[in-house]
């Protein structure tokens, strides 16, 4: 055992587990919050030490913090940003709801580590103080939603338009090698009238494009922080150039560009751009639900379904029945999506509840944000590679349900009307007849013109003949 160290707050003192950089408000949330098992997310906490670099370089360039003090303090976060102190941020979602506990367990982390790169020992607050030093000119109140909004553009740019622009790479790429194929149609899981795979394709694609130009859209906004507001959003023991400083260094360490919020009372009382990109996110699972779910019908089989896809067999899909293969990427993909779509509806109700200066559901919302942007980057990055990249189709299979379809019938409406067009296809269904078999019984038509109407090839694009 480790044994333990004696620190103290406003509160009194408190054992703080020795070999830990964390200090006494970190070991009272650890106390006095036993609830669930969910952490605040590794990025929101790796994005809290770019938060301190940067605010600690800005209160240097300032000149209200001494430069030594500074340097030891950019260089703890910089470690804390990297990830070499992830296992120090236990604390639970279910916390505060300004994410106060959070801000200090980054505040005595840091001040912990910087102090020890000075030669001090863990827990003497000095010389650097998590207070006085690291937590200069800033609340929890503006520091917890600046590091969830500089998280979220991380996830964002980093990990889920990545993950988007190769599925839509690969739907292109299937197009072109693809496209030509004339499938059987369907509407109301019925047969309609023909369409190539090109076709059918690209309106998975234009989904996705559209997706993406809505994150896009999303970046602008995301990317104002509310840094400098501190308590309420009027600014209060912050230097009035520390907000433009501190964006300045925040960009430069994370290569991406971040301003000052126009107006910090907004960005610390209410959190509607977490919404909106929550609601976002929301869009893409249901497009992506509809894409993948549209894979899987094509896919079914492989002897009682459509098996017009040749999926992947990525796995054995049964313990009982041998040589079964599910559409499990299908199936990843769809429960992420509903996942998804169940946090929208916890960020909707948390992002309402801002009340007068703050809003207090800080926590869960970043938790529910950063959750899906994760769990939709790695399940559309998986369901690429083991999905849609493998696709193929079964163009014997195709053909024959294209030919033995009812609904080729459509293209002789304009030569011989509806009702009798309808007359052939009701022949043909009642006496499990081949189209033409019925047209020519009936007298409609003859063989020459039955074949040249319902050329599936001419029924693709709008046509006057």
């Amino acid at each position: 055992m480790a044994g333990t160290r004696q620190e103290s707050d406003s509160l009194g003192t408190i054992d703080v587990p020795a070999d830990r950089l964390w200090g006494a408000q970190t070991e009272r949330c650890l106390m006095n919050f036993p609830i669930g098992t969910e952490v605040m997310p590794i990025p929101f906490v790796r994005a809290l030490g770019y938060q301190k670099k940067a605010a600690a370089l800005a209160n240097k360039d300032i000149g209200l913090l001494d430069g030594r003090l500074a340097d030891a303090i950019a260089a703890a976060a910089g470690e804390v940003a990297a990830g070499l102190h992830d296992a120090e941020f236990p604390l639970p979602v279910w916390q505060t709801g300004s994410g106060t506990q959070s801000n200090m367990n980054a505040n005595e982390v840091i001040a912990n580590r910087a102090s020890e790169m000075l030669g001090g020992k863990r827990g003497a607050k000095e010389p650097v103080h998590p207070n006085d030093h690291v937590n200069m000119g800033q609340s929890s109140n503006d520091t917890i939603p600046t590091a969830m909004l500089v998280s979220a553009v991380q996830e964002l740019s980093g990990r889920l338009l990545p993950a988007l622009d190769g599925m839509t790479a690969s739907i292109a790429a299937f197009r072109q090698r693809f496209g030509d194929v004339i499938k059987l149609g369907r509407t109301h899981f019925q047969d309609a009238t023909p369409i190539t795979l090109d076709q059918a394709f690209s309106a998975y694609q234009a989904q996705l494009e559209a997706v993406l130009a809505a994150f896009t859209q999303q970046l602008p906004r995301l990317s104002e922080l509310p840094q400098g507001g501190t308590a309420v959003g009027t600014g209060l023991n912050c230097h009035p150039d520390f907000a433009a400083a501190f964006c300045r260094h925040i960009s430069d360490l994370t290569g991406l560009s971040f301003s000052p919020a126009p107006n910090k009372f907004a960005g610390i009382s209410a959190h509607d751009e977490l919404v909106a990109l929550s609601g976002a996110l929301n869009g893409a699972a249901a497009a992506l639900m509809k894409i993948a779910g549209d894979i899987r019908l094509m896919g079914s089989g492989p002897r009682g379904g459509l098996a017009e896809l040749l999926l992947p067999k990525n796995e054995p899909g049964s313990s009982i029945m041998a040589g079964k293969v599910n559409p499990t990427q299908v199936e990843a993909l769809t429960m992420v999506c509903a996942q998804v779509m169940g946090n929208h509806t916890t960020v909707t109700i948390a992002g309402s509840q801002g009340q007068l200066e703050l809003n207090a559901y800080k926590p869960v919302i970043i938790y529910n944000v950063l959750q899906s942007i994760r769990l939709l980057s790695d399940a559309v990055d998986s369901f690429t590679k083991r999905c849609l990249d493998g696709l193929k189709p079964d163009r014997d299979r195709i053909d024959a349900l294209l030919k033995s379809s009812l609904m080729l019938a459509t293209s002789l409406v304009p030569h011989i009307g509806y009702d009798k067009t309808a007359e052939i296809a009701r022949l043909a269904n009642d006496e499990k007849l081949l189209l033409k078999e019925a047209a020519l019984r009936l007298g409609y038509i003859s063989e020459e013109d039955f074949d040249r109407w319902t050329d599936p090839s001419k029924m693709i694009a709008p046509s006057g003949d």
